[in-house]
């Protein structure tokens, strides 16, 4: 089984991730590193994806923004949300994009599952829902098979930061947080970016087939 590198970055913004995340995925392609997975939070900005370019989607100037060249439309990133962006050079077996969707959203929902927290995809649309609600948007970008860009999910979120938004093409006020659903604790614990974190990677190696190992690493380490 391959190893994947975890690399915690805490908060940094979206465009120095961005900036290395295009390395990243140069490297990766030319075997300079192993398959990774960075988890970030990011202060907030809103994406705009392709989709929301050619549909003419308008963020409010209320928002930072920025366009990126990930599948999907508007996406919200801020506190009270983890994202996970797999750098990974995918097996001939596993390269297709809905595969690879599927075996992302997977991962979501497992790790949902193990605090007792009941996530499903929807057929029609990519990411993740809890009560009727989308709480996990997916978007990513390719080259040679190997991924860029990643997921996006939402366990604190502040005001109606993201509900005031219409994210991927959607009804404002359908992509929320878990706290909104009233998911705050798990077994008295409180839902954290640490506590996804952790979860999240213990879930890796039965998902995405590939065991995780953290490194001290930072991310400019990549530059």
């Amino acid at each position: 089984m391959k190893n994947i590198q975890v690399l915690r970055a805490g908060i940094v913004k979206h465009s120095k991730v961005s900036e290395i995340m295009h390395v990243m995925q140069q490297k990766r392609i030319n075997d300079e590193i192993i398959d990774s997975i960075i988890l970030v939070e990011h202060p907030e900005i809103v994406t705009i994806g392709p989709k929301a370019s050619r549909e003419g989607a308008v963020v409010s100037d209320d928002y930072e923004q920025t366009i990126v060249d990930r599948g999907g439309g508007i996406t919200w990133h801020g506190p009270g949300q983890l994202v996970a962006y797999p750098i990974v050079k995918w097996e001939k077996d596993e390269q297709s994009v809905r595969k690879i969707i599927n075996k992302i959203e997977d991962l979501v929902i497992k790790t949902l599952k193990d605090i007792n927290i009941n996530g499903y995809r929807d057929p029609a649309m990519m990411g993740v829902w809890v009560d009727g609600k989308k709480i996990c948007s997916i978007g990513l970008a390719f080259l040679h098979w190997v991924s860029r860009h990643g997921l996006a999910l939402n366990y604190a979120t502040p005001g109606n930061r993201i509900e005031n938004l219409a994210c991927c093409g959607l009804d404002v006020g359908t992509t929320t947080s878990l706290e909104k659903l009233g998911y705050k604790e798990n077994n008295n614990q409180q839902i954290t970016r640490e506590l996804l974190e952790n979860t999240l990677i213990s879930n890796i190696k039965e998902i995405l087939n590939r065991e995780p190992i953290e490194e001290d690493l930072n991310l400019e380490d990549f530059l």
